[in-house]
């Protein structure tokens, strides 16, 4: 038998334990677009979130294991540290833990997370090496934002007691609620899921600037998809440095700004160095600081749509995010 510690050490590659962090700012960020503070249900989205993602790495692994023997043999699966068969199992018991997760929050949750584990499924077993592979990757992200921001407009109304008891057939008079500071809704209030689905879009946009990188990691040579992603970071930044239409205040421009500008720097110089030297080691090195950069572009978006405590709070997962990169690789 092998030491705990190894054993640990394998599924922690295998489920790359580092990228973890980049994955609860989706649902946040989606309660931010809907213009509402988190609730117990925006917990359960992070939960949810955090299986179907983890199950996707696990079957990666498990679909990839011959590729793996030959450009990967270090990788848990193809070196024996981890078998097919656990790994697989593993998949299955975290996408099954993940909708569960998602119908405690709700039936539109749980049919969100349904299509994003169809997406992530699909794209490990058949798309990833196909031309839909970036935007089956935008796709999951996008869904992932949606997902929180779904289970957030999940939670129920609340509503005022009626103050007398023997006039039942009078309805008490109720003030509409009022909005919170920088254009916030109160937490009573129920508002479309649709609203969210500008941050999903700038979310997936990013997920397929990425994801075409990735796709060169292995061998390098391309100079193209890092020049466009990099085309596609600065854009993106741009775009999330501007408040949206009614969040307009000096807290949420500065808290955009300044997180908007931490995702430019996270995503942009590596992206910069593999296209001026497109190696694989600089190419993973791109990837890596992509999937980081979620973190602030997660906090950006959150910033923009009037959140201003949620965006500089998601911020403080970068540097844990930054320090176990250092032991368990992201890609």
């Amino acid at each position: 038998m092998r030491p705990r510690g190894t054993r640990r050490r394998a599924w922690a590659e295998l489920l790359r334990v580092s990228a973890l962090f980049s994955v609860p700012g989706d649902a946040l960020a989606g309660a931010s677009a809907v213009g509402l503070r988190p609730s117990r249900r925006t917990a359960l989205a992070i939960g949810s979130s955090l299986c179907l993602y983890e199950a996707g790495m696990a079957l990666n692994d498990w679909a990839d294991r011959d590729e793996d023997a030959v450009d990967r043999p270090h990788r848990p699966v193809p070196s024996g540290r981890v078998t097919p068969r656990a790994a697989l199992a593993a998949s299955a018991a975290l996408t099954a833990t993940g909708l569960a997760l998602a119908a405690r929050a709700g039936r539109a949750p749980l049919a969100v997370a349904t299509a994003l584990a169809a997406t992530v499924w699909a794209y490990d077993l058949r798309l990833k090496h196909t031309r839909a592979a970036p935007a089956t990757m935008a796709a999951a992200r996008a869904l992932d934002l949606l997902l929180g921001a779904t289970a957030t407009v999940a939670a129920p109304v609340t509503r005022a007691a009626p103050t007398d008891h023997a006039a039942p057939a009078r309805r008490p008079h109720r003030r509409p609620p009022a909005p919170a500071p920088n254009g916030r809704r109160g937490p009573g209030r129920r508002v479309p899921a649709v609203a969210a689905l500008p941050s999903a879009a700038l979310l997936g946009a990013h997920t397929y600037a990425v994801t075409a990188v990735s796709r060169h990691e292995a061998h390098g040579g391309s100079t193209t998809a890092p020049l466009g992603a990099l085309a596609a970071t600065v854009l993106l930044g741009a775009v999330a440095s501007r408040p949206r239409g009614g969040a307009a205040g000096d807290r949420t421009r500065t808290a955009a700004a300044l997180t908007a500008a931490a995702y430019l720097r996270t995503a942009a110089v590596p992206l910069l160095h593999a296209a001026l030297n497109p190696s694989p080691p600089l190419t993973r090195r791109a990837v890596a600081g992509g999937i980081r950069a979620m973190i602030p572009l997660q906090a950006a978006l959150a910033a923009r749509s009037g959140a201003t405590l949620t965006g500089p709070a998601l911020m403080g997962l970068a540097p844990l995010a930054r320090a176990l990169a250092r032991k368990v690789s992201p890609t």
